[in-house]
């Protein structure tokens, strides 16, 4: 019985944390909407704000990014060719491997993202202090 219950607890913990992630995607979604972006989009300028250079010149490889937002590689693809086509990320080939390709923040994304920055902390402060 004791194992029973302890199971139970687990489960609804779980779920607990899915329903706090998905309440918290559409809170983001939501007020990253009013600047064209949504959660995702953001999660992907925010990794490559993060690690870039002073300059900007700091590049990600797709797989890296990949690993960080935990979205598939064909969701990532869509996703960095939009953020190409509206002028917020750059595509180039990998000098280290052909096959690969590298990633980078253009001027406008880098202002968008930090315009857009304490918007997406200030959604997650709300949805996740305990």
């Amino acid at each position: 019985m004791a194992a029973k219950k302890a199971e139970q607890a687990l489960v609804e913990q779980w779920r607990g944390i899915l329903a706090l992630h998905a309440r918290t995607q559409c809170e983001l979604d939501r007020a990253l909407h009013r600047h064209g972006l949504c959660a995702s989009d953001f999660e992907v300028l925010d990794v490559l704000a993060a690690g870039a250079h002073p300059d900007g010149s700091c590049t990600f490889r797709v797989q890296e990014i990949a690993e960080r937002v935990h979205l598939s590689q064909s969701a990532l693809s869509r996703l960095i060719a939009r953020l190409e086509k509206e002028g917020l990320v750059e595509r180039g080939l990998c000098p280290e491997d052909r096959r690969g390709v590298k990633v980078a923040l253009t001027g406008k994304g880098r202002a968008l993202h930090d315009e857009v920055l304490p918007v997406q902390r200030a959604v997650l402060t709300r949805m996740l202090a305990d």
